[in-house]
């Protein structure tokens, strides 16, 4: 199997993190290079200028920083990033194809429920229209003593 690109899309939660440890791992034993991506979506898109994690959005110049700081969890794994905007399913399937990526890996949030059918699932609509594998990973919840 040729693995040359992984797809890494990070929303900068922390639902990402494990996943990039996959990514890594993965791309550690291809010989690949992990494009990291970040979404930055309209303003408009969940109005009053918060993002729905009820923060203020960062600056572009913010953003960046963010960005380049998500790195894999092997410094010997190569990587790039990238910044695109727009709808975020349609901007990283966009890019997977930009970029002829062999795989994504992305962490997902697994909301279910009411959260689910307000806010979608991204990690489910680039999993079924993706042109390459697609690996979800969500962070099992923390068990209590």
């Amino acid at each position: 199997m040729k693995m040359n690109k992984i797809l890494f899309p990070t929303d900068f939660s922390h639902c990402g993190d494990a996943a990039m440890r996959l990514a890594t791992a993965i791309a550690k034993d291809f010989g690949s290079t992990i494009v990291i991506v970040h979404v930055e979506e309209p303003p408009t898109s969940y109005g009053g200028g918060e993002m729905y994690y009820g923060m203020m959005e960062p600056s572009l110049d913010e953003v960046k920083k963010m960005l380049y700081e998500v790195r894999p969890t092997d410094p010997a794994v190569p990587c790039m990033h990238r910044l695109v905007s727009g709808d975020p399913p349609s901007a990283i399937l966009r890019l997977a194809e930009e970029e002829q990526v062999d795989l994504i890996v992305m962490g997902t949030h697994g909301r279910t429920g009411l959260l689910h059918l307000l806010m979608g699932s991204n990690a489910e609509t680039i999993v079924r229209k993706a042109k390459c594998p697609v690996l979800t990973f969500r962070q099992p919840d923390k068990v209590a003593d």
